[in-house]
């Protein structure tokens, strides 16, 4: 440590008595008695204010006054600020040279590279996960700091930080739905278990509320013009939301992870994630047993498919398929209203009023409080609540398909057709006449075009190029019939006897004619999840199927099945098949049989096992040469029915059939010869 200097004395002049200049000093002590009388005499504060000392300088006010409640004021001047010179103190200069060390030493930190950052990251998620799951009450703030990693730098590390968020908040959230506390709830005195639960489950609210909207900001960033790194982040967001779909469907929330999933199936580009987004809503719908989620999932279904006026995917509108309330529904709807059930309807009878006191009564309502109590604690569905939930998803999809249908949207006709198929006994009656009419309007156009690609001609060419490879009319006009059949199966018979007047001759001449194309047709066992390899010697234009099958539920021979079944096999009450159709039909069925594959054979021969098990008596002439009921020659390429003159011919194919290399058909053919000579 430096010696510090003495600080100098003034001198001070000599007394007035003194003698003259020439005359030795004063001795020391005299000296000193003098200072210190003197400087008793000495203002220092005095000499301090006295001193010059530098003033900010204020700028030349040149505003104009302010008039205020006190009168004119003039506005408050605004000091100039000073500059500041390094050369004024050196003191100062050096001052500012170490803060400025000081914030470059602080910017420059260590480089972690990136595996070791991976790695610790790993470490801190794995302990903070386990600590939550010890005691979540009492590590809950440990939310904040998973969430704090979910926001690094590090990709990888987001990834991770995003998916043991996930599976932390599936061990966390509770059996039940969290309410918000209103601020007299949060005023309440409660006990300090009940305070500490209620803290517990607000912050986990408002911790999964963050996460989620993470999750909703980070799947915006999937498409395809987006960087690799924020594409791999918008997937593992996207199946972090369709798992706790899955997981917590009943939580909070549950409207902005189904806008995940619905913003994603919006694009009409089908990649990994589109699939797992419908695969999800699938099971969604199959597992949903109350009928909220399924309702909520369907109304943005609908909302999403009109903004983008249904320029979307068939895939998506095939998810109707797949609802499981509409399967034990038993109204009717239709696009504008729900029909009541009969249950409901009529005057109730009027019960007998008991008497009850003051207290009784009560006491009565205490209880029916309590029980409601417990059953919203129970989650309990109503049977009444649910045929509500029912009824509006159900009007909710037919909405889809008529629109859809009226519009005759190319790529969705198939998908509608097969969902109004399903759902065809649920339609209302009134609505029958509309259907019915849009169906024939398919079948016309799928008979025009069919002859117009069979002529060569150019009227083919009114249909836009990306439409034509995307429609299948053979299915179409398949689902078509079913579904005018549909339309009577699924009324009651009586009912649909007397009242209904449906002529659905139209459908039946249609498919009589069509079933020779149809047997011919080399994808008759195919699908959509079916492999289509591509001819190796074609050109690399005809290496894409002409007609790529879009609908992909059944294929096409289960399709013939169904649509022969609802003809020749009608429910009870509407068993009138005249003779004359029942043998039109079966002798082309076993021309057909001859030319399918071997298990499309055998299904169709079960089902002319079923018709002469049934209509025995009215076939049997055709098995029988000595027994032959017309006159003439048949003509299987007749158009009509009637004329083809069915019982002028013998079911000669069946010798041919008797001798298949499969034993299936054999057997087959044996038992229908059996129930005809039965029959007779």
């Amino acid at each position: 440590m430096s010696r510090v200097p003495a600080a100098k004395k003034r001198r001070l002049s000599p007394p007035e008595s003194a003698p003259s200049d020439s005359s030795p000093p004063p001795p020391s002590h005299k000296y000193k008695s003098s200072f210190l009388a003197n400087a008793a005499k000495w203002d220092l504060e005095q000499d301090y204010e006295q001193r010059p000392r530098k003033i900010k300088k204020r700028k030349e006010n040149s505003k104009l006054l302010v008039r205020t409640s006190e009168g004119w004021v003039a506005p408050p001047t605004v000091p100039e600020e000073r500059e500041e010179d390094g050369s004024d103190s050196f003191l100062g200069t050096e001052s500012e040279g170490e803060i400025e060390d000081q914030e470059e030493a602080v910017e420059e930190k260590p480089k972690v590279p990136p595996r070791q950052q991976i790695l610790e990251a790993k470490e801190e998620l794995a302990r903070i996960a386990s600590l939550v799951n010890e005691d979540p009450e009492e590590h809950i703030g440990a939310l904040k700091t998973l969430a704090g990693l979910a926001a690094s730098e590090n990709t990888t590390v987001r990834k991770l930080a995003i998916a043991t968020q996930a599976a932390v908040f599936k061990d966390l959230i509770p059996g039940y739905r969290i309410r918000p506390l209103s601020e007299e709830a949060m005023g309440e005195k409660v006990s300090k278990e009940v305070r500490k639960l209620r803290d517990f489950e607000q912050k986990l609210v408002s911790g999964y509320q963050k996460y989620v909207q993470e999750l909703g900001t980070l799947a915006k960033l999937s498409g395809s013009g987006a960087p690799e790194q924020s594409a791999s982040l918008a997937s593992v967001a996207i199946a972090c939301a369709c798992n706790m779909l899955l997981a917590v469907p009943h939580f909070n929330f549950r409207s902005e992870l189904l806008k995940i999933l619905v913003g994603k199936l919006s694009t009409t580009r089908v990649d990994v994630d589109f699939v797992k987004c419908r695969e999800t809503m699938e099971k969604l719908f199959h597992d949903d047993e109350d009928g909220n989620a399924s309702l909520e999932t369907v109304t943005m279904l609908t909302k999403m498919m009109k903004a983008k006026n249904y320029n979307l995917d068939e895939s998506v509108l095939n998810i109707f398929l797949h609802l499981r309330l509409l399967a034990g529904f038993s109204s009717r709807a239709s696009y504008n209203s729900v029909d009541k059930s009969d249950e409901h309807q009529g005057k109730k009878i009027k019960q007998k009023r008991e008497f009850r006191t003051k207290r009784q009564r009560k006491l009565l309502k205490q209880s029916k409080e309590i029980e409601k109590e417990m059953k919203e604690a129970d989650a309990a569905v109503s049977h009444e609540e649910r045929d509500r939930m029912q009824a509006e998803t159900l009007k909710m999809v037919f909405v889809a398909y008529f629109r859809i249908l009226k519009a005759r949207s190319p790529k969705l006709m198939g998908a509608v057709l097969e969902g109004l198929a399903k759902y065809a006994h649920l339609i209302n009656q009134d609505f029958f006449g509309d259907i019915l009419e849009a169906l024939r309007d398919i079948i016309s156009t799928a008979e025009t075009s069919g002859d117009a690609e069979a002529d060569g001609d150019a009227e083919s060419d009114r249909y836009e190029d990306n439409e034509l490879p995307e429609r299948n009319l053979t299915r179409e006009s398949l689902l078509c019939v079913i579904t005018a059949f549909a339309l009577l199966q699924g009324q009651d018979g009586a009912t649909a006897a007397s009242t209904l007047k449906l002529d659905l001759s139209f459908f039946i001449t249609h498919l009589y004619r069509t079933l020779h194309a149809v047997s011919l047709n080399p994808d008759i066992e195919r699908s959509a999840k079916s492999l289509h390899l591509p001819d190796p010697h074609a050109s690399q234009a005809q290496t894409q199927p002409e007609a790529t099958n879009k609908i992909n539920v059944q294929t096409t021979i289960v399709l013939l099945i169904r649509s022969l079944s609802s003809i020749l096999l009608p429910p009870t009450a509407l068993r009138a098949v005249p003779p004359l159709r029942i043998a039109a039909f079966c002798k082309q069925l076993m021309i057909i049989s001859l030319q399918l594959p071997e298990k499309s054979c055998i299904a169709m021969l079960g089902l002319l096992n079923r018709v002469t098990n049934t209509h025995g008596r009215k076939v049997s002439a055709l098995w029988n040469t000595e027994e032959r009921r017309g006159d003439g020659i048949f003509d299987a390429l007749k158009p009509e029915i009637e004329g083809s003159n069915p019982l002028a011919g013998t079911v000669w194919e069946g010798e041919i059939l008797r001798r298949h290399y499969c034993p299936t058909i054999r057997e087959a053919v044996a038992g229908i010869e059996k129930n005809v000579m039965a029959a007779r």
